[in-house]
């Protein structure tokens, strides 16, 4: 029953120190939830930025995937949106043992919406919104808390960050007022929702995966549909017009406030290239090429969507 982790998730322990202790209990992990839950290794392992994903089949020789994920806290909760879904647009979760982040989920196809044109992308993942945007489980972090710590480490960045400062202050402004908004909580919202996290299946065209939920408000859904497939945009040779499709098609399909929707966009943009900088801080050498694309594509659609 042995499943060979693939090096480049391995490669991940060069992260730090809690990486390294964890990938190397991996391989136990792996053989015992395996052997306990009477799994069958059924292909080669895939992996994410956070997790390997093994394709097995359950004793009744049903096809499905084991998930073991890296413990942060986003991952904590994942066991509680699906069960809350029960399957309604998203991957069934078959079975959990949160105390080891180990998921066993219903197996889907690994086509995604990078096969679709990217507005009817969009289209489909608006078309998701209504059965995933339920009412929250009392489990789940909320947005405002979240989103109230941001804004103050956003109003913290120098102004010799490089982004423009019009644009960080628009955002801790908007930030604040946000986070003293009821409305901020009470949502579960999947908060990853993007064109590689949902996938083709045999119970439906697409089901949503790997959620990072909260308990928030619909409209912070949509920036990453914004952000995600950059090249296509910028391919259209009209970034600003194909930001705003996607922007129009998201809103106009799922019924959003487009200026609630705008507000969260600018807000996510800003705390996206915060978090470029912090990460960047801690690596030799500073910013890389990646890093600046990052926040180029940050800037870019905080224009876009407000020109």
């Amino acid at each position: 029953m042995t499943v060979e982790i693939p090096p480049t998730f391995l490669a991940h322990a060069a992260r730090g120190a809690a990486w390294q202790e964890w990938l190397d209990a991996l391989p136990r992990l792996l053989r015992d939830v395996l052997t306990g839950w009477e799994l069958t290794p059924d292909g080669q392992a895939r992996h994410g930025e956070c997790a390997i994903a093994v394709p097995v089949r359950t004793p009744e020789d049903r096809p499905a995937v084991l998930k073991l994920t890296w413990p942060h806290w986003e991952a904590r909760t994942e066991h509680v949106a699906l069960q809350r879904w029960h399957g309604d647009g998203a991957v069934e979760l078959l079975r959990a043992d949160p105390h080891h982040l180990a998921l066993l989920l219903e197996r889907a196809h690994p086509t995604d919406l990078t096969a679709l044109d990217d507005v009817e992308a969009c289209a489909v993942v608006a078309g998701l919104y209504p059965r995933l945007h339920v009412p929250a489980p009392p489990q789940l972090t909320t947005l405002s808390s979240c989103v109230a710590r941001w804004t103050d480490e956003l109003a913290a960045l120098p102004r010799s960050a490089p982004v423009p400062r019009r644009y960080v202050e628009q955002a801790v402004s908007l930030g604040r007022a946000l986070a003293a908004d009821p409305a901020t909580d009470g949502t579960l919202v999947h908060t990853d929702l993007h064109y590689t996290n949902v996938l083709a299946a045999d119970r439906e065209p697409w089901l949503a995966i790997d959620p990072k939920p909260l308990s928030g408000d619909p409209h912070y859904e949509v920036a990453p549909l914004l952000w995600n497939r950059w090249d296509d945009a910028a391919a259209s040779g009209d970034p600003r017009w194909a930001v705003r499709a996607r922007l129009d098609t998201v809103v106009g399909t799922a019924g959003l406030d487009a200026d609630r929707a705008r507000d969260w966009v600018v807000v996510r943009c800003m705390c996206f290239a915060l978090w470029t900088l912090a990460d960047a801080e801690h690596r030799p050498g500073g910013l890389t090429s990646d890093d600046r694309r990052a926040l180029t594509v940050a800037v870019a659609v905080v224009k876009a969507v407000q020109d």
